[in-house]
């Protein structure tokens, strides 16, 4: 059975689906893979596939703000993506940012499953929709199912949250919070949650 670095180090010459051809980066992940807690978010984006780190744009600096607001920081959690490389329409000659098809992301949980089994988390809070679709069910409604519990295949609980480039939108068009305090309050309830879970052990 692989290591986790192992792992790690077997993703960065992943030829499994198109996206490989195109990316500056393969990205795995970063934290605490000892974390009782970790947040799936959906895929890098430009940033992310210039450096190799999740959550590193304007969204990811939003969530860095959202874990420090309950005295979290990366170091205390892990943060993954369900797609490991960056997805773009290169149609215009500049690439733009694109869900993942239903065929990259069934092709990227070569490795975010051992990912996860590896880190046997407690909980997972999945960023935005399309995570807890590919995590907790196919029919998920992030609007009227965030900060639920979930079964979950991969942690004794699951929890979605809004992702945070969503909540920026919405902070742009609503001059309000978008949601931040939603985001807050979810990843409050998913660390209590797993350090309640991990506590039990």
């Amino acid at each position: 059975m692989q290591t986790f670095e192992e792992l790690r180090l077997a993703s960065l010459s992943c030829v499994a689906c198109p996206l490989a051809e195109r990316r500056t980066n393969v990205v795995f992940g970063e934290g605490n893979p000892q974390s009782p807690l970790v947040l799936v978010g959906e895929g890098p984006g430009e940033q992310e596939d210039n450096t190799g780190r999740p959550f590193v744009g304007r969204a990811g600096q939003l969530l860095d703000k959202a874990l420090a607001d309950n005295g979290l920081d990366r170091e205390k959690v892990y943060i993954t993506n369900t797609v490991k490389c960056r997805a773009a329409d290169w149609s215009t000659g500049k690439p733009q940012n694109r869900p993942p098809t239903p065929e990259e992301t069934e092709a990227c949980r070569r490795w975010l499953i051992p990912q996860l089994g590896s880190i046997a988390p407690k909980v997972i809070l999945c960023i935005g929709a399309p995570s807890a679709k590919n995590l907790i069910k196919r029919n998920f409604q992030i609007t009227k199912e965030r900060g639920l519990y979930f079964p979950c295949e991969f942690a004794k609980t699951a929890i979605a949250t809004l992702h945070p480039s969503y909540i920026l939108r919405q902070q742009n068009v609503n001059r309000d919070d978008g949601g931040y305090s939603l985001l807050v309050a979810d990843i409050a309830k998913a660390w209590a949650a797993a350090v309640r879970l991990a506590e039990r052990l």
